[in-house]
């Protein structure tokens, strides 16, 4: 009698359990392999700092796959104030591609609003556009952060999915 019973409280233990990780995983607070708003806030402002000691050098470092600028499951991108990526470690093929007239599946033009945000006064800012997540083929929402790099005609960014830009704000304290 006293097996069944510990035998039946170790089962609802478990349901328990499972029931509270699901839940908290929807809510994106279980997985430690997402990156937050504050840590991609982080990371843009590490990398505009190496761009403005670095210059052009720079963006090999930011490129590269295996480096400090692609983490979680996000990574950091560079474009130059008329649009074009300069940095990419997700997809190189990307890098010295004008993006001025690429629209998301929903007809943003998100490049065009990076830069808008980049030359603004305040140089940063968060903006929403569907973009495909790495390895992904179908577009999914992406809010990113832009950061411009202060004296250079460049910005960096990175950015978070399946977020809105005033929550990602929100959750980075700005």
């Amino acid at each position: 009698m006293k097996k069944q019973r510990k035998d039946h409280m170790m089962k609802r233990w478990f349901v328990i359990t499972a029931a509270l990780l699901a839940c908290l995983g929807t809510f994106g607070w279980a997985s430690a392999d997402q990156a937050t708003p504050k840590e991609v806030v982080q990371k843009v402002t590490e990398a505009v700092k190496l761009i403005q000691e670095q210059g052009e050098a720079a963006f090999p470092k930011i490129s590269d796959p295996n480096g400090l600028f692609m983490w979680k499951d996000t990574y950091c991108f560079v474009f130059d104030l008329n649009g074009t990526i300069v940095a990419h470690p997700a997809n190189p093929k990307l890098i010295g591609k004008n993006m001025m007239a690429t629209k998301d599946v929903k007809g943003n033009l998100f490049a065009a609003e990076f830069v808008a945000i980049a030359k603004s006064p305040e140089g940063k800012g968060w903006s929403e556009y569907w973009w495909p997540k790495p390895g992904a083929t179908e577009p999914s929402l992406k809010t990113s952060f832009i950061m411009k790099v202060p004296g250079k005609d460049y910005f960096a960014g990175a950015g978070l999915y399946d977020i809105t830009k005033e929550e990602a704000a929100k959750q980075a304290g700005q």
